[in-house]
């Protein structure tokens, strides 16, 4: 984490499920909220002006099936070419593509593992 440069781009979905993921932390709602406060995350994503796209993937990856926010990012994947998806998610790398084929760059920790649906 330390190589990165804020912002990072993200969008509200993923902030919920951070929140959620954290609930059980002292005070770890209010910490996701404060990177975002602080500027090291920016929500950057209008899922308004992006329906019709992740509706789509939602539809290609129904098996898994994929959430919202994961479809939300390989979206964004999609509108930033040059983007490093950061994420404990192996899905990111092994599964889901953006623009139909193309793997999408990813930055995992050690040990990050395929979520068991």
């Amino acid at each position: 984490m330390a190589r990165l440069r804020p912002p990072l781009l993200t969008c509200e979905a993923v902030l919920s499920e951070a929140v959620y993921l954290v609930r059980g932390r002292p005070e770890g709602p209010e910490a996701v909220l404060e990177l975002v406060d602080r500027g090291v995350l920016q929500p950057a994503f209008r899922l308004g002006d992006e329906v019709a796209p992740v509706k789509g993937l939602l539809a290609r990856y129904r098996a898994l099936p994929m959430d919202l926010a994961d479809a939300c990012l390989v979206r964004m994947a999609e509108i930033h070419s040059d983007c490093v998806l950061v994420t404990v998610d192996t899905e990111f790398r092994d599964v889901y593509r953006r623009n139909g084929r193309r793997v999408i760059p990813t930055m995992l920790p050690e040990g990050a593992v395929r979520r068991r649906r």
